[in-house]
């Protein structure tokens, strides 16, 4: 794993703080640089103009503080409110106060007033009820006013490892956190409350990473590429693995878009196995996808490394066969659609035969058909889901996660909107396909099929189309594998 990918929890950033200060490095100095990175960041977006600094009671505060005393000395007209009395603050906050020469006001509507710009050093990542009393009425003014807000750490109420909103939040046009992003700030809904996140240098060191060993991280290349198949100039077809799809009589597009997407991802071969009266439409097709009506001669055909069953099977007692074929022809498998719907009935017959091999491809509603109404944040439920079912399981949505059952979770931030459309999951099952055939582990294909689906939506960009995400992948794979 790139350490810069690294997502910290709330308490593993705390214990990041900790070991820090323990290590030599005054809590202060850290203090300082984090309230230096603010008012930097907010001088780069806006030239010297009014700044409302609102200052809740902890570090955060005092974040605030350092900040408000750089912006002030480059220029800036700065009104600074806190939560509380000055007297109160503890530690580097009160420090931070004490080298504050300008006026701190009670937090109040009025220091809203004449406002360009706000910073929102209220409450940090750690918040864990809804805002209220006068911290939340200021929030809900900076949304009334539509005041451009900067975030220190994460805006106030989000919460750092869930991205829930707790109450009411800011929306904010930058965040700056420090050493690294948190969960929230790639969750839903907060992600969406974060602006741009700047991560900021304060002075922790890498080291730290490895005694706390964080399991999520960013979904980005850097988590997998050194792992990507590449092809070879001895190699042929059948060393880029052979992919069955299996697919069903009547919607028997899904089956296409998933061939397809697997051939594009660099399977050498991809083959439909319908029942007879699909086979006139698959072939009719694409000429290099070939079809065929025996899916359990091909499960026993040892050249078939990779089956993806789902994708428009239908949902009856052959899909539940077909399934449990595969699974135990002990294929690398990815198992989409009506093939989890298929066991909502009885999930515990689907995973008794599951492994790390597997990748599971809910979309919120399959996955609460077949988990239930696990608690917790899209991020706890797929790990959750992942231990229970002992595969490899990918939450589809806006904030896809991914998880492996021995508790790493990767989150994918930055899927555009053009993906919620018909098909683009059939064609993401046939991406890891494709991946898996070529040997990829499941984890990384999972990981890096769902960042190509973005990646590959991103290129073709407004108006995209489910058809369209495969013809894209050859652009978006080359710099990969260049």
């Amino acid at each position: 794993m790139s350490d810069c990918l690294a997502l910290l929890s709330v308490a593993e950033m705390g214990r990041a703080d900790q070991l820090t200060i323990t290590a030599g490095i005054p809590g202060e100095r850290l203090m300082e640089a984090a309230g230096m990175a603010v008012a930097r960041e907010l001088r780069r977006r806006f030239p010297p103009c009014r700044v409302a600094v609102l200052c809740g009671p902890g570090n955060n505060g005092g974040d605030g503080f350092v900040a408000a005393r750089h912006l002030a000395r480059a220029g800036y007209a700065v009104r600074l409110g806190l939560i509380g009395e000055r007297a109160a603050l503890k530690g580097d906050a009160a420090t931070m106060a004490t080298r504050w020469r300008g006026g701190i006001e009670p937090l109040a509507p009025a220091l809203l007033d004449r406002a360009d710009v706000v910073i929102d050093a209220l409450f940090g990542a750690g918040l864990a009820r809804p805002l209220d009393g006068t911290a939340r009425a200021l929030v809900a003014e900076t949304l009334n006013r539509r005041l451009p807000v900067v975030a220190v750490d994460i805006p106030s109420g989000v919460h750092g490892d869930s991205g829930e909103i707790l109450g009411l939040a800011p929306a904010a046009v930058a965040t700056v956190t420090f050493f690294r992003k948190k969960p929230g700030h790639l969750l839903l809904p907060g992600r969406g409350r974060c602006g741009t996140v700047v991560v900021a240098d304060i002075g922790i060191g890498g080291a730290v990473l490895g005694l706390i060993a964080p399991q999520t991280t960013v979904n980005a290349p850097g988590l997998w590429q050194h792992r990507f198949p590449r092809p070879t100039l001895a190699g042929h077809k059948y060393d880029r693995g052979h992919v069955v799809v299996v697919g069903g009589a009547r919607m028997t597009g899904a089956a296409r878009l998933a061939a397809r997407a697997a051939r594009r991802a660099g399977a050498g071969l991809v083959t439909i196995a319908a029942p007879e009266e699909a086979l006139a439409v698959n072939r009719a097709g694409d000429p290099g996808t070939l079809g065929a009506d025996d899916d359990d001669r091909l499960l026993a055909d040892p050249r078939v490394s990779t089956v993806v069953l789902g994708p428009g099977a239908g949902i009856d007692e052959t899909i539940r066969r077909q399934v449990a074929a595969a699974l135990g022809a002990e294929k690398s498998c990815v198992l989409d659609a009506d093939a989890l719907t298929a066991f909502a009935e009885a999930p515990r017959r689907l995973f008794s035969d599951l492994t790390p091999r597997v990748l599971l491809t809910p979309h919120d509603g399959e996955f609460r058909r077949l988990f239930g109404n696990l608690p917790g944040s899209r991020l706890t439920r797929a790990r959750a889901a992942a231990a229970l079912s002992r595969a490899v399981v990918l939450l589809k949505g806006a904030d896809t996660v991914v998880a492996h059952p021995d508790g790493r979770a990767a989150i994918l931030g930055d899927a555009p909107p053009s993906l919620a459309t018909a098909g683009s999951g059939d064609v993401l099952a046939g991406i890891a396909a494709g991946l898996l055939a070529q040997g990829m582990d499941t984890y990384d294909a999972a990981c890096a099929a769902a960042w190509l689906h973005g990646a590959a939506a991103r290129a073709v960009g407004p108006g995209l189309i489910a058809e369209d995400l495969s013809e894209a992948l050859p652009a978006v794979l080359g710099p990969l594998v260049a």
